[in-house]
C-alpha cells in the first residue's frame, strides 16, 4: 500500500468513526445494516457493516473496514467473551478454512499497514453496537484466528507494538471483559428504556448510563433484565446507596438524606422521588428488571441505613 492509498484508508476511516460518534452523541447506540448503508463519508458512499459475511471490506478500500460478532444468549457460545486469553488480547476466527480467503486477506491488510477498524457486536433484542477503533495486532495462522486490541491507540508514524502500555495481561483481560460486555449493554438497556433515566425520564443520552442491579464487578450478566437506564446523578445514588429500587419498582431515599436540608437539587432531584415508582420501564415486561436481582441489591440498601 502507498502512502496516499494508506492516507486515503485513514481519512475514510475517520469519516466513519466521526459519523458513528455524531450519532452516539445523538442518542443513537444501536445500528441496524440499513442504517450504516449509502452514506456519505468523506467524498465516497460507504456502507460500514458486513451483510451476510462477518468481515466487510468496500470496493473503494484496500483492507477491511470492519467485522461483526453475531449476539449470543448468555449460557452459550459467546465469542467476545469466551476468547479473551490470558494475555488479555482477544481473537477473531478468520473466515472459513483458507487463510488465504480474500476476507482474511483484508483483515490482514488492515493489520500489516495498522489501521483502525469497527468491530460490531450484536446487541440482545436485534441490531448492533459499534466498537471502534480497534486494531488487529497479529495472527495465529495455527488456530486461523487474529489477536485483537481494542484498547490500543498506536502514533501512526511508530512501528507497532513500540508505544503500547505494558499492563499486566490480568488487568488488560478485565479491562477487554468491561469494554466487550458494556457498549451492547449499553445498547440493549437504553433502547429498551426508551433512552430514558428510569428514575427522572431525563432524556440527554450523553448523560445517562446503563447501570447494573447485579453488579458487573459481583458477576452480573450483561442482559436487559439486569439493566437500569439511570442519569449520572441517579446512577451515583444508586451506587452509594443513597437511592434504593424496591423489588415493586419503588424508588426509597436513605432515611439520613431523606431528613437533609439542602438546596433544590436535594429536593427536586433526590428526596421528592421517595415512595414514587420508577418513571420509566421497558415496554415488553420480559425486558423489565428482574425482581430477585432488586430484592438482593434492596436488601444492601436497607442494610446501609
Amino acid at each position: 500500500m502507498t502512502p496516499d492509498e494508506r492516507l486515503r484508508e485513514l481519512a475514510l476511516r475517520h469519516a466513519a468513526f466521526a459519523w458513528l460518534d455524531r450519532q452516539r452523541a445523538a442518542g443513537k447506540e444501536t445500528f441496524t445494516q440499513a442504517d450504516t448503508s449509502g452514506l456519505a463519508l468523506g467524498g465516497e458512499t460507504l456502507r460500514l457493516m458486513p451483510t451476510q459475511q462477518g468481515i466487510w471490506k468496500p470496493g473503494q478500500l484496500e483492507a477491511a473496514l470492519s467485522f461483526r460478532t453475531v449476539y449470543r444468549p448468555e449460557g452459550t457460545d459467546r465469542p467476545y467473551d469466551d476468547n479473551i486469553d490470558p494475555d488479555g488480547f482477544h481473537r477473531y476466527k478468520m473466515r472459513g478454512d483458507d487463510p488465504n480467503h480474500f476476507e482474511n486477506r483484508a483483515l490482514r491488510a488492515a493489520m500489516v499497514e495498522r489501521l483502525p477498524l469497527i468491530w460490531w457486536l450484536g446487541v440482545q433484542g436485534g441490531g448492533y453496537s459499534a466498537l471502534y477503533p480497534i486494531y488487529l495486532i497479529n495472527e495465529e495462522p495455527l488456530e486461523m484466528q487474529f489477536v485483537v486490541d481494542i484498547e490500543a491507540v498506536p502514533q501512526p508514524d511508530i512501528v507497532w507494538p513500540s508505544v503500547d502500555l505494558e499492563l499486566d495481561p490480568s488487568y488488560r483481560q478485565q479491562l477487554a471483559k468491561i469494554r466487550l460486555h458494556q457498549r451492547p449493554f449499553r445498547a440493549a438497556v437504553l433502547r429498551a428504556y426508551r433512552t430514558s433515566c428510569s428514575i427522572c425520564s431525563f432524556r440527554h443520552s450523553d448523560l445517562l448510563d446503563a447501570a447494573h442491579i447485579h453488579e458487573d464487578g459481583a458477576g452480573g450478566l450483561p442482559v436487559i433484565t439486569n439493566g437500569l437506564t439511570l442519569c449520572k446523578m441517579h446512577h451515583a445514588a444508586y451506587d452509594r446507596r443513597i437511592i434504593g429500587i424496591t423489588p415493586d419498582y419503588e424508588i426509597r431515599v436513605n432515611r439520613d438524606v431523606l431528613e437533609e436540608v439542602d438546596g433544590p437539587m436535594l429536593r427536586h432531584g433526590i428526596q421528592e422521588f421517595h415512595g414514587k415508582p420508577l418513571m420509566v420501564l421497558p415496554e415488553r415486561r420480559t425486558h423489565r428488571p428482574d425482581r430477585t436481582l432488586l430484592d438482593a441489591r434492596y436488601q444492601r440498601f436497607l442494610d446501609a441505613g
